[in-house]
């Protein structure tokens, strides 16, 4: 019998009652749709990216200009201050009793190229007060402007626009590799199921063959042309299938569940494999692998990552030697005044600017020591790129090997099940005839049921082979496509 018929019957068979509630027949495709939706592995890999896409939204907003509107409401101080008259230097305490606002509208700008952040204020202040000289006062700024330069520093708003595209393409990257990597654990369960479910089939089938074996090799004992031993091997044969009737059920259970936590689904829930004979005949050429896998994977950005982050570690240990220079730039008008209208007349400028700085005379080598610490850090990872490169190709061709080697490997073991299934059949004729002894009957069982599982056992890998070296690259080799993710679906 074609294994392939054989299985499509069983497949069948048991669909006619897998239309009722909790059971579906699947084939892989859709267990892999399913398990890139409702897995809980899928969903912890969308909020990662959806963590990932909010940071880089952040640090791409922090380069925008901000716009604050602040203040200090009500501040009420009554108390009692020690204060030093100018005159004579005496020390006394002077009542305070007033009531201050402050209301104003602030814009800050971080500047990338310098490291520098400059602000545009205004502001209108009003100080009333409760003691014996009663009034108020106002105070404004119509316009004040602040820069703020750290003079050869580590700039971080330089480094981050180095750094941060890059993880943001990254955690893109990582989110499809995940996909991927759920599709191939998926791949593995599903035909593990398949497995276990032909071997509990495989039980069952042989159970019945070898009873019914028992029953004509019983007539041909009383005839003499089967000896004792050759009866009690039959029999042991079907007390062996008996047994491995409920080994098999144990690990179709086993391997039901553990697809079914893949799928997201209640363990109760059945689920049917199809075995499909669809293989795409595809020819991997190691060229394109490593090509896609070097533009699309996480692999090589990656690296460009680790040694963006070594580069900035060197250029952090540098500034942080403990030179110091800071430049603080002020403009602004102001003016002061009884009334509203009066603290707007004849505005007074206010220019400052100044330079602070900071020189170690001596640090005992601390500085230099992270300098040296942080180059040879980086180092390290120049080294551990150009390994992981190597590593990287090594492992690329040993990928695309095996999947070219595959489906060679399942077109012969398919031919093989075929055989081992028509030799098997053959077989058990001849032995109903009296050709064929208890041995030639056992071993084509023996061979039947390894032929069928190693066929499942080379779909198996050629799937696998497959959706990793989709994994490596994040190509659809069958639609020559590369790989996307819809941000905005995913942001919803």
């Amino acid at each position: 019998m074609n294994i392939i018929r054989k299985i499509t019957s069983l497949v069948a068979a048991l669909g006619c009652a897998a239309l009722s509630y909790g059971q579906e027949i699947m084939t892989l495709e859709d267990a892999i749709h399913t398990a890139r939706h409702n897995s809980v592995e899928a969903l912890e890999a969308r909020q990662a990216f959806i963590s990932t896409y909010w940071a880089y939204r952040s640090y791409k907003a922090s380069r925008l200009p901000s716009l604050y509107f602040e203040g200090d409401v009500m501040q009420f101080d009554r108390s009692l201050s020690l204060l030093q008259s100018p005159e004579d230097g005496s020390l006394n305490y002077v009542s305070s009793n007033y009531l201050q606002n402050r209301l104003g509208l602030k814009m800050k700008q971080n500047i990338t190229f310098t490291g520098g952040v400059l602000t545009v204020l205004s502001d209108l202040s009003r100080v009333d007060q409760f003691n014996s000289n009663k009034g108020h006062a106002w105070y404004s700024r119509p316009i004040t402007v602040e820069y703020y330069q750290p003079l050869f520093n580590y700039n971080q708003f330089k480094w981050d626009k180095k750094i941060e595209p890059k993880a943001y393409e990254k955690g893109k990257r990582d989110y499809l590799e995940t996909m991927e990597g759920i599709t191939i654990n998926v791949v593995y369960a599903y035909h593990n199921l398949l497995l276990a479910k032909m071997n509990n089939d495989i039980s069952q089938s042989n159970y019945e063959n070898s009873g019914n074996m028992l029953r004509i090799a019983k007539e041909r004992l009383q005839l003499g042309s089967v000896t004792k031993a050759e009866y009690l091997q039959l029999e042991l044969r079907m007390l062996n299938d008996s047994i491995a009737i409920n080994e098999t059920a144990v690990q179709v259970r086993e391997a039901q569940m553990v697809l079914n936590s893949l799928l997201g689904y209640d363990e109760s829930f059945e689920i049917i494999p199809d075995i499909g004979t669809y293989l795409p005949d595809i020819q991997m050429d190691y060229d394109l692998v490593m090509e896609k896998s070097m533009e699309n994977s996480s692999f090589s950005l990656n690296n460009e990552l680790n040694l963006l982050y070594a580069e900035s570690n060197v250029e952090q240990a540098k500034a942080s030697r403990g030179y110091s220079f800071t430049l603080n730039a002020r403009f602004g008008l102001s003016q002061t005044g009884p009334t509203l209208p009066q603290a707007y007349k004849n505005l007074l400028d206010q220019e400052t600017v100044g330079i602070t700085f900071s020189i170690p005379i001596f640090d005992w080598g601390l500085g230099k020591g992270k300098v040296q610490k942080a180059k040879a850090a980086q180092e390290v990872v120049k080294a551990q790129v150009r390994q992981y490169e190597n590593d990287f190709r090594r492992q690329m061709f040993t990928a695309v090997s095996q999947f070219n080697n595959q489906r060679q490997q399942c077109l012969v073991s398919e031919k093989a099940m075929k055989v081992a299934s028509e030799r098997y059949e053959l077989t058990m004729h001849r032995f109903r005839e009296g050709n064929a002894t208890v041995t030639d009957l056992n071993m084509a069982q023996t061979e039947n049921d390894s032929a069928m599982r190693q066929y499942i056992s080379d779909v198996s890998n050629f799937w696998t082979f497959y959706y990793s070296l989709r994994q490596y690259t994040l190509y659809d080799f069958i639609n020559g496509t590369d790989l996307e993710i819809d941000v905005n679906e995913m942001i919803l």
